[in-house]
């Protein structure tokens, strides 16, 4: 960050704002079909702050797809968790936890 302020806000270069404004999407798979949104951002929260976790539902009858999405804004914390929880069980099902892959243009 730079030192002078610009109209009383602080001044990002360009890496150092990419670092701020950085938050690694997770992808959680192999969740049980019970498992709720909560319960994922619980099991995440243990590693550090997590913005977002959300169970993917099938639009046309509401239940678990049986994977989801966790946000996380801190990329050390998000390894952490990645690390400690791939390959753990929740709820009774082993998951797979690894850093999303970033959404092309031709996904919705």
């Amino acid at each position: 960050m730079d030192e002078a302020p610009y109209n009383g806000f602080p001044r990002f270069n360009q890496d150092s704002l990419l670092n701020y404004c950085s938050i690694m999407n997770i992808f959680v798979a192999r969740l049980n079909f019970k498992t709720r949104s909560e319960e994922l951002q619980t099991a995440f929260a243990k590693f550090g702050e997590v913005t977002s976790a959300k169970i993917v539902k099938d639009r046309d009858t509401g239940r678990s797809k049986g994977f989801g999405f966790v946000e996380m804004p801190n990329d050390e914390e998000a390894k952490q968790a990645i690390a400690a929880l791939n390959e753990t069980e929740l709820d009774g099902r082993t998951i797979v936890v690894k850093p999303a892959n970033p959404k092309t243009s031709s996904e919705g």
